[in-house]
Parts: structure tokens; sequence; C-alpha cells
């Protein structure tokens, strides 16, 4: 294992940028695997709204189920694939809540029938039919009226802070190409300080 001078934020923004130009729909769509408590894991798509030398942020309903799981038990996977470029990334670290002030900025950008829709829905209970749904948006709608929409209590955001990125690239007859970046321990490593230990791994 060698140590890299590379940053594998810089290369993530470079295929991301890749995947972007290439991609059909929703590049920064995201498999983010969780574990209750007991260790049991579940995994679902989400979108990725943000990255920073600190980690990879994505935003959800805290009372969900990921949302629960993350609070409860505060690591998490990701695994990014872009079928036009054959290429995979996945992230292993512990989650951290970002800022009120993150996540207030990020609600804003938000469209308005979208921040209705964060109030309305309790995400992952019970749905008793879809009227329920409709009729909670309508009632949103009527109570905000033309104000503002403040950002739910319980609407927020998670960063992994990556301890390991992996890089994989598809090469002919299975030899695939994979490179792992394992964060170095040390002062500021916790806040996107530190550096980074590269190694090549058999396909």
């Amino acid at each position: 294992m060698d140590s890299s001078t590379e940053d594998p934020f810089d290369r993530f923004a470079a295929w991301m940028a890749e995947a972007t130009k290439s991609e059909p729909n929703d590049p920064n769509a995201v498999c983010l695997a969780t574990c209750t408590p007991e260790g049991r894991p579940s995994a679902r798509m989400v979108l990725l709204k943000g990255t920073d030398p600190r980690g990879f942020v994505f935003y959800t309903n805290l009372e969900s189920r990921k949302g629960g799981e993350l609070l409860a038990n505060p690591f998490a996977a990701l695994c990014f694939h872009w079928k036009s470029l054959q290429r995979s990334v996945r992230v292993e670290g512990p989650v951290e809540r970002v800022t009120d002030a993150e996540a207030d900025a990020y609600y804003a950008s938000r469209a308005r029938g979208s921040r209705i829709g964060a109030w309305a829905s309790r995400q992952s209970r019970p749905l008793e039919g879809r009227w329920a749904l409709e009729k909670a948006v309508a009632e949103y709608t009527l109570k905000f009226g033309l104000g503002e929409i403040p950002r739910p209590d319980f609407w927020s955001g998670f960063r992994v802070l990556p301890q390991r990125i992996e890089f994989w690239r598809d090469m002919p007859f299975r030899l695939h190409d994979r490179q792992v970046f394992h964060r170095v321990a040390g002062i500021g490593a916790g806040d996107g300080g530190g550096g980074w230990r590269v190694e090549a791994l058999y396909p």
C-alpha cells in the first residue's frame, strides 16, 4: 500500500462530471446502505446533493427508516454505478448530521412543491391510501399559502465521512481495475484533513 498525493474527491468529481454528460437520468443517484442497531442491513437509492473535503451529503426525513437507522447506528456505505461509463465508486464511513444552516440552505433551494411534500410525507410509515397523501399536500399548501415554507424540524441531511473510497472500472475479460483509498488516521483526518493511502485490488 502506497501513499497517494491524489485526492480521491478530485477523481470522484471528474468521474461525476463525465457521468453527468453520459447518464440518461440522475447521475447523482446512489445506493445508500445502512444497518439497524442489531446489524441488519437495508439499502435504497437516494440522490447525492453535495460533496466537500469532508464527505458526501444527502437529505432525508429524519423519521424515515434510513433516518432512524443512521441516528441509531451512524455508519453507512454508498455505491455509485454509472452504466454508461462502466464505472463504480464505493464509499464507506461514519455519518454526521449536516448543520442547520446547511439544511436550511438546501431546503430553500428546492422547488416549492418539494418543500410542501417534505411536510406532507410521513416517510416510510404506512399509507392508508393515495388520498391521504394528497389530502396532506392540500392541507399544507393551504397552510403556507404564498408565504415562506420553513424547513421541518424532522427534515435534514447527513454527511458520510469516508474512511474508504474504492474506484472500479470495467476491463476486458472481467479483469477489472480497482483502486481503494484509505483515510490515514491522524490530526485533522476527521474534518477533511489528513491524507490517503491507496492500494490496487484483484478484480
